[in-house]
């Protein structure tokens, strides 16, 4: 047991490591390589903004549906694993036609991107749910989770930011070949596509599943779905929570590259920084095991919070001066480091919670919650992003330097004062404000703590030998002769 627990822990989690490093290419990068290296007009980019913000929020809203979809199949090889190969093979094909280097015009290129886009969020949210929905087949105990989900956000982690270091040097890399920015970048998302796929058949080949500590359900009809997603008050809290805290993530994250090119000035050392941030993230998610010995889980949300919102204020007022954003970025990121796994965990007790309130087991349907906070916070991120460019002016300034890039400094230094700080109150103050609002959110209605999780799981299993029990009753009346004696005289 202690073998298959170790084997199912590494094979879950190394799963990630290109399916995040393919993910982050697309949630943090695709409007930067459509800004700086397509480049479009201020027309075409309010098309795109609004046109990804709304295929985003439509894709987070269907995210429940594809979850029941994922909760009702029964296959030989159980009802995740065929949902995680049909979703990589989709995300992978679809990644590279975003960044594809066909040559058209404008207009047939919103066209081509709003298709893929959309297709590649369905068939992400497949792939998301049903890999998601494999850690409560793994275990019901809360530490073997706590490991299993740790682990996996280390690998997450490593894949995202390994997207970080690299993506700014993509065009060096294939210089050598003779590929000029675009080819590069076509290349590139080729090259994701097939490690995405790798490492996904690790986890498709090495995870067991412990199909004895799942109860059989019935199929989960429509009124099942809604039943288990608003009648489930803490799936319901968490989600919304969490939801806004990732609004505010993704919307400073996906400020990255722009802030270091426009305000600091110097896009190269966003990789330096990244670097640092990635050590914090995976120094945090090591550390997590030894601050949950000591802390419970709502005192490490707490103190992950009050340091997130230190950190923002730190980073508004650091002027660009790179000690002051390396301690606003450290703090940053190690604690969402910590949040990023409590939502899992979160998410995870909530599947016990539902069945113990609504006497039904949604794995796949509660585990859609987990795309649609991250598409839905992606999907307002662009939104928000796409229409500062514009409101700025850094659009434009972006097209002026692909027209011009010998003369990239010359501009950038031109750059008013006002379009920078219409971009950090983007970048900061709105996305701090959505976060302490789900933090209150939390504080109020989340209620799920250690020692009521032990009581319905308690619950959960007495019940579930209630079940058993009669069903074994049953089978003597219905056929005494083949029934066990020891059931007979119960």
């Amino acid at each position: 047991m202690e073998k298959n627990a170790r084997r199912n822990k590494y094979c879950f989690g190394l799963g990630t490591l290109g399916r995040d490093a393919l993910y982050s290419l697309v949630s943090m990068y695709l409007l930067v390589h459509l800004t700086d290296v397509v480049t479009f007009s201020d027309g075409g980019l309010a098309v795109i903004g609004v046109m990804l913000t709304l295929f985003g929020i439509f894709d987070a809203v269907i995210d429940p549906f594809v979850g029941a979809i994922v909760d009702n199949t029964k296959t030989r090889w159980g009802k995740f694993k065929p949902w995680i190969l049909i979703g990589m093979i989709g995300t992978g094909v679809l990644t590279v036609l975003m960044f594809h280097n066909f040559k058209m015009s404008e207009t047939w290129h919103i066209v081509l991107l709003g298709i893929t886009y959309l297709l590649f969020s369905i068939f992400f949210s497949l792939n998301d749910i049903a890999y998601w929905s494999l850690m409560p087949a793994i275990s019901k105990d809360q530490k073997v989770r706590e490991g299993v989900g740790a682990f996996a956000r280390i690998c997450a982690n490593v894949g995202m930011f390994a997207m970080v270091l690299i993506y700014l040097s993509v065009p060096d890399m294939f210089a050598g070949l003779g590929l000029g920015e675009r080819d590069a970048y076509f290349v590139f998302a080729i090259v994701v596509a097939v490690i995405m796929w790798i490492f996904q058949s690790i986890t498709l080949i090495g995870v067991k599943e412990d199909r004895t500590q799942l109860v059989t359900t019935e199929r989960t009809t429509l009124k099942d779905l809604f039943r288990a997603l608003f009648k489930n008050d803490q799936l319901l809290v968490t989600a919304i929570s969490m939801a806004l805290f990732m609004i505010g993530y993704c919307t400073t994250t996906g400020f990255g590259t722009y802030y270091f090119k426009y305000a600091f000035g110097d896009e190269g050392m966003y990789m330096v920084f990244a670097a640092v941030l990635a050590v914090a993230q995976l120094t945090a998610l090591v550390l997590f095991p030894l601050f949950r010995k000591r802390f419970t889980r709502k005192q490490l949300y707490t103190g992950s919070m009050i340091a997130v919102t230190v950190s923002y204020v730190i980073f508004f007022l650091s002027f660009e001066w790179m000690p002051l954003i390396v301690i606003a970025g450290l703090g940053i990121f190690f604690a969402q480091a910590f949040i990023q796994l409590l939502m899992l965990l979160f998410l995870a007790d909530a599947v016990e919670y539902g069945e113990w309130k609504l006497g039904k087991r949604n794995e796949a349907a509660s585990f859609a919650v987990q795309p649609f906070i991250n598409q839905f916070g992606g999907a307002i991120s662009k939104g928000v992003v796409s229409f500062t460019l514009i409101i700025s002016g850094l659009n434009l300034i972006a097209n002026e330097i692909g027209l011009y890039p010998d003369r990239e400094a010359e501009i950038v230094a031109g750059i008013p004062d006002w379009s920078i700080w219409v971009m950090k109150i983007s970048m900061m103050i709105l996305p701090l404000v959505c976060i302490v609002i789900g933090f209150i959110l939390y504080m109020k209605k989340f209620k799920i703590d250690e020692e009521m999780y032990a009581t319905i799981v308690k619950d959960l299993e007495a019940r579930n030998a209630e079940g058993s029990k009669a069903e074994g009753a049953c089978a003597c009346e219905e056929a005494p002769s083949e029934c066990d004696c020891s059931v007979k005289a119960e």
